[in-house]
């Protein structure tokens, strides 16, 4: 294992810049995600830690030392392409073991390395299969296999389940997670779906414009996300922004629920609410409809526990109520999270 660094990364391609001062810490074992949409600059970041992309400037570490001039492979990490790039050709068997093939190892450890990494993925009876003869999954356990099998301090995973259908995709989650525990292997792990870093990251980077905008657990970006940009990057459906004199509100779509149903809000902030559409999810309801804010008729989602039988009906307005605790609240020049202050106060920057 090694803690992973990275100081004022930058890296520019003519007049774009992919990436634009990037500092990060990975600490050892841990797992961090990069999430973004495309073009956020977060690939661009792991191929300069890995060794494929030099950078334009600032530094790179890993393990404390210096790998800015290293090339990939002494710098011991391990990518797994959202591709897999597998070898046709080859077997399953020698996919695995082509890392090992440049260490010069004895026929039987690397026997004993390829059978080891195949075991952990549970596809040893797949070594003398090709990757045409092999399922979307399968081909991804392969590339992981071929990526521990010489025991990386750190691992890259550049969007390894993108190619894999949502059911599969949400075992691949789990069974990832468990083998990274497993190996307790640095690893840093790119993706733009919110679900996959939500559900798999010790910490989250959302990165965009080639900057990391905030950083912090699944947790703390969900509660209290740093500008409007994290705040409606992160749920589904994302948090709800509502311009008012003052600021602009923001607020989860399962913290507004109708008065009824949210009597046992300490601070309660009543919402008039239009439904306009009602969607039924078999766990939950979402209600879409608008809300009055200074620019008009705003569009907000509310998601309501099925348990929760109260009659809803299109073309209505309800008494909705958000707990004063709830709301975020950010500048309407800047977009960035400020003092949770009543409304009809001067909002105030949050420090830090």
């Amino acid at each position: 294992m090694a803690v992973v660094e990275t100081r004022g990364l930058k890296k520019h391609f003519g007049d774009v810049r992919a990436v634009d001062g990037v500092d990060l810490i990975i600490q050892e074992g841990e797992f961090l995600v990069l999430l973004g949409p495309s073009g956020c600059g977060k690939t661009t970041t792991m191929r300069m830690i890995a060794g494929l992309e030099r950078p334009t400037h600032g530094d790179i570490y890993i393990g404390g030392r210096k790998v800015n001039d290293l090339p990939p492979r002494a710098r011991k990490v391990a990518m797994v392409f959202q591709s897999y790039a597998l070898y046709p050709h080859m077997t399953v068997y020698n996919n695995i073991a082509f890392p090992l093939k440049a260490e010069k190892l004895d026929r039987h450890e690397m026997q004993r390395k390829v059978e080891w990494a195949a075991g952990m993925f549970n596809i040893g009876h797949l070594l003398n299969r090709k990757p045409r003869q092999l399922s979307g999954g399968e081909r991804q356990r392969v590339a992981l296999a071929r990526a521990v099998v010489r025991e990386p301090e750190v691992f890259l995973l550049d969007e390894p389940l993108s190619n894999l259908d949502a059911k599969l995709r949400a075992l691949a989650r789990d069974e990832l997670k468990q083998y990274q525990r497993q190996l307790g292997v640095t690893t840093l792990y790119v993706t733009h779906d919110q679900v996959e870093a939500m559900g798999m990251g010790d910490r989250v980077a959302v990165m965009a414009g080639g900057r990391v905008r905030q950083l912090g657990t699944p947790q703390e970006l969900y509660r209290t996300p740093a500008d409007t940009y994290v705040a409606t990057f992160l749920g589904s459906p994302p948090m709800n922004l509502v311009e008012k004199d003052t600021c602009i509100l923001g607020f989860h779509p399962e913290h507004i629920l109708p008065a009824e149903v949210h009597r046992d809000a300490r601070d309660p902030v009543h919402i008039a609410f239009e439904v306009t559409r009602v969607e039924y999810l078999g766990s939950e309801r979402f209600l879409y409809g608008l809300v009055d804010s200074v620019k008009g008729p705003t569009k907000i989602v509310s998601a309501i526990p099925s348990l929760v039988t109260l009659p809803i009906e299109a073309g209505r307005t309800y008494d909705f109520v958000v707990d004063r605790s709830d709301l975020s609240f950010f500048d309407k020049t800047s977009e960035q999270r400020i003092a949770p202050l009543a409304f009809a106060d001067e909002p105030v920057p949050v420090e830090g």
